[in-house]
């Protein structure tokens, strides 16, 4: 399976492509970063980042993406950008037709070094060894987007079978209820017809009173 992470940001937007499945040896087949200048609008640096991004699609034509989910920071003209450049990244994936997972990043931490809380040197290190490098991959932006790979080829298969199963227990619920509403319905129509019949003999008896 190839996989191609993505790092999101808008100054330095991270893209790693790792090779490989869940036990066995992986090989990274390229990586770098989407680069924007800071002063530009708004505009033309979610351009360039989709150009980027469309660029690496092109030449290394992943079956997976795999992006970072983003979440809440203190800073949020930080954790905007990164929304913005996240959905770039979702967008051209899901163009092509391919299938985008997104991973926190506590999870790639933990799938990566075992501990959700390392650092990004702890990151890059790991990167390093697992893909057999000569050295970690700079910037941390590049390590990161490796690390995004290597997360999802290792638990994506588990995630998707877990949600599998989850969908398979919600429909079998839903065809459960399906199947007890439509032996409740009879019993119900049942119920409706008798208390028609009780309320038209009480009725009748009532005329029957009056016309005495």
């Amino acid at each position: 399976m190839r996989v191609l992470g993505v790092d999101p940001g808008l100054t330095r937007c991270g893209i790693g492509v790792v090779d490989g499945t869940a036990g066995r040896p992986l090989t990274m087949a390229g990586v770098g970063v989407v680069r924007t200048p800071a002063d530009a609008p708004i505009g033309d640096r979610l351009v360039l980042i989709e150009q980027g991004i469309e660029a690496w699609l092109d030449e290394h034509r992943p079956e997976v993406v795999a992006v970072e989910r983003v979440f809440s920071q203190h800073n949020v003209r930080t954790v905007m950008g990164t929304a913005q450049a996240s959905a770039v990244a979702i967008l051209c994936a899901a163009r092509r037709g391919l299938p985008v997972h997104l991973h926190t990043p506590s999870e790639v931490k933990a799938a990566v070094t075992g501990s959700g809380r390392a650092d990004k040197a702890q990151v890059g290190a790991m990167v390093t060894r697992l893909l057999r490098l000569d050295a970690p991959p700079r910037p941390a932006d590049a390590a990161d987007a490796l690390a995004l790979a290597i997360c999802h080829i290792w638990r994506g298969p588990a995630t998707d079978r877990l949600r599998q199963a989850v969908a398979a227990q919600s429909a079998a619920g839903r065809a459960a209820a399906a199947v007890a509403a439509a032996r409740t319905a009879p019993s119900a129509a049942t119920a409706a017809r008798a208390t028609a019949a009780r309320a038209a003999r009480t009725a009748a008896a009532s005329n029957r009173e009056s016309a005495t």
